[in-house]
């Protein structure tokens, strides 16, 4: 069950649009670009576990793959829904469901995304679950492509919007830092809802405990998405290349994936 907190967050804000405004467009490019590259062929098919309101549903759809989409806020999935309906590549399925209780059969996709449900579960052996769960409906060397929000993204961002001002933020951020637990109890949704921050070390070894082989993570945006002129770039051509050639460059640099606010693990299924 999502903590009522968290529902009332994805509930009151504008999810389906996000990822078309300022540095989450960087973050949708960057992810699409990473899971284009290491997807099998279309037909295929894709659990898109805790899919929001459907905006990588709906591209793989147009892309020829056939894609479920669950989601444990039913005004997401409903969201989902209608934007399929009014597609020129429908979703095959759209429904409430929990990452930890997967409600598909052993061995019976090829892909599974969980591009958010890692982000709202707190407590370690609830991701283990999840991500054991992803496991269990993977066929042989079927892939998951795991997000996690960066142990560094407040911090960052905080800076970036010059939210550090405000000493409460201060203290949500000192939280992050020390416990990767980020915590807003302002009501302020420019703050987010609770979280798990990832180190990108701490996301490779999840997914590894959890039974997944050859498992990678990458920084999807890299240090770009802090820039406060990061719009007016994106809109030239040239300056959008630049920012998107930054983020591969640096996306398995040690060094400095922790800069991206996400982080994304690919893994297999070994057996």
């Amino acid at each position: 069950m999502t903590d009522d907190e968290i529902r009332r967050f994805y509930e009151t804000t504008p999810e389906a649009e996000r990822l078309s405004t300022g540095p989450f467009q960087l973050e949708f490019e960057r992810t699409k670009e990473l899971l284009a590259e290491r997807l099998p062929k279309p037909p295929a098919t894709i659990l898109d576990v805790g899919g929001g309101p459907g905006a990588y549903a709906l591209w793989l759809a147009d892309l020829g793959y056939e894609v479920h989409l669950i989601d444990p806020v039913e005004g997401l999935v409903s969201q989902a829904q209608q934007r399929s309906d009014a597609g020129s590549h429908r979703i095959a399925s759209c429904g409430v469901g929990d990452a930890r209780a997967l409600k598909w059969s052993d061995a019976s996709v090829d892909v599974v995304l969980e591009l958010g449900p890692l982000y709202h579960l707190i407590h370690r052996e609830d991701r283990l679950q999840a991500l054991k769960e992803a496991l269990r409906v993977l066929k042989p060397g079927g892939k998951v492509f795991v997000a996690g929000i960066s142990r560094c993204a407040s911090i960052l961002d905080g800076v970036s919007r010059d939210l550090l001002k405000d000493p409460t933020f201060q203290a949500i951020v000192t939280a992050d830092l020390e416990e990767g637990i980020h915590r807003n109890t302002t009501g302020n949704p420019e703050y987010f809802t609770t979280a798990k921050f990832h180190r990108p070390d701490e996301l490779k070894t999840e997914v590894l405990e959890a039974g997944f082989a050859d498992v990678h993570v990458f920084g999807i945006e890299g240090p770009a998405w802090i820039l406060p002129d990061f719009d007016t770039r994106w809109r030239d051509p040239r300056r959008k290349r630049d920012l998107l050639t930054l983020a591969r460059r640096l996306e398995s640099e040690p060094s400095i994936q922790g800069a991206s606010a996400h982080l994304l693990a690919v893994g297999s299924n070994p057996t």
